[in-house]
């Protein structure tokens, strides 16, 4: 029987890192399932799902946990079990607007309150084509209870799009 394992990696960037963490989960007979990686400000992070044979799993804990040594911290952790999602239904946030600090705060915070669950979040910054200004873009997949008002929430969100001077969209998905 596999078990499943999230690690969270964080390093200085340079090449090598994701071989070494596919070398550690080839060596104990694992197996790479997801993964979101990329190199932020000079350093590399990462988080990732790997499935391992239960009765190598603590060693293969044991060796990522290990691999500080080499300047690539590891946490690994045993996933536990998900959420069926039965009382919920998916729906996804874009925003775009002017940056400033707390834009992820407010949002969440409306989110928070509605009970509803940030599944993914992208983000990024940029200059506007046209003024230079620096815009902030979020999009974000999150699971809303049943029990959720919608059209509350969507209100709710864009009083506080009025408020930051931002497009928010909150779509339901089929």
């Amino acid at each position: 029987m596999n078990t499943s394992i999230v690690l969270t990696v964080v390093s200085d960037d340079h090449p090598g890192i994701v071989e070494t963490l596919s070398e550690c989960i080839t060596a104990h007979g694992g197996n790479w399932t997801e993964s979101s990686m990329m190199s932020l400000a000079g350093k590399f992070a990462g988080i990732l799902l790997v499935q391992v044979p239960e009765e190598r799993a603590g060693a293969f804990i044991d060796e990522v946990s290990a691999l500080d040594s080499r300047g690539i911290q590891v946490v690994a952790r045993r996933a536990g079990e998900a959420p069926d999602g039965a009382d919920a239904r998916d729906a996804t946030i874009e925003l775009v607007g002017q940056d400033r600090p707390g834009i992820v705060h407010d949002i969440t915070e409306v989110l928070a309150r509605h009970a509803a669950n940030v599944q993914e979040l992208e983000t990024t910054v940029q200059s506007a084509s046209m003024s230079g200004e620096i815009l902030f873009l979020a999009h974000a997949q999150v699971k809303v209870p049943h029990t959720t008002d919608m059209e509350r929430l969507r209100k709710e969100l864009e009083e506080l799009a009025n408020e930051l001077m931002v497009d928010i969209s909150l779509d339901n998905m089929p």
